[in-house]
């Protein structure tokens, strides 16, 4: 399960997923995003907590690459990722890298609250 928000007045997208997703959830996510991003402007941050995610199905890294290609191409300035058990990265940091390069910041963090305050700061 996914949820995404879009507070314009902040310029941060927040997307959380929860339980098991599936490749359809997944485009599912992307499509309502592409959506919610239609009029934003360069220089906006996203919040993704894997707080509550227990698996991801392998069929979601094509359409995660895609993902972060859309957001890269928009220009996203920041991503902060709440990831508790590093166990569960299930890749996001290695496809940044491919997908995101050095242009846009990358942080990892163990808890919501942590995130939070870094993008409060940001």
């Amino acid at each position: 399960m996914f949820q995404s928000k879009w507070e314009s007045s902040d310029r941060l997208l927040c997307i959380h997923f929860t339980g098991s997703v599936d490749a359809t959830e997944m485009s599912a996510c992307f499509q309502q995003v592409k959506e919610q991003l239609e009029k934003s402007e360069p220089g906006f941050r996203l919040l993704t907590d894997l707080t509550g995610l227990e698996s991801m199905d392998a069929l979601c890294a094509p359409i995660l690459g895609a993902f972060m290609d859309f957001l890269a191409g928009k220009q996203i300035a920041m991503v902060v990722r709440v990831i508790p058990d590093p166990h569960k990265d299930i890749g996001f940091n290695l496809m940044s890298q491919f997908h995101y390069g050095r242009r846009v910041r990358t942080v990892t963090c163990e808890n919501l609250a942590v995130a939070l305050e870094l993008l409060t700061a940001a």
